[in-house]
């Protein structure tokens, strides 16, 4: 079973920066995959950002690009998403997810375990 916790977030005019954090428990931190995705209000869950086990690939939404980063830190057993020049469509609750399969995937139903996610809002 495993556990993600994630922290980083709150209210920032456009323009600003977020950095948010996904701490993991209870698992092999590196054997799996590591995807963030967002949720707005009514609106489906939507992939954002994904990082490979070892951390030497990753991949965006268009929407993203350019605009985030996604890093993790094995030996921390955390996964970091970096938000800079922010929009208000990027507001959304974010949640960090584990893939424990060996496939690349961004879909949400492919992610095996998920975090309770954090409030991003962005001001115009």
């Amino acid at each position: 079973q495993v556990q993600l916790v994630e922290s980083g977030g709150g209210l920032v005019q456009a323009g600003g920066s977020l950095r948010l954090s996904c701490a993991a428990s209870g698992g092999t931190f590196s054997s799996y995959a590591m995807g963030w995705f967002r949720q707005a209000p009514g609106k489906e869950r939507e992939f954002v950002a994904r990082i490979s086990r070892s951390g030497g690939a990753t991949h965006y939404a268009d929407s993203v690009k350019g605009r985030f980063t996604i890093s993790r830190d094995n030996a921390k057993n955390t996964v970091y998403l970096q938000m800079n020049s922010l929009k208000p469509e990027d507001t959304a609750v974010y949640y960090c997810a584990a893939d424990l399969g060996s496939m690349f995937t961004t879909q949400v139903r492919r992610y095996n375990y998920w975090g309770q996610g954090t409030q991003v809002t962005v001001s115009s």
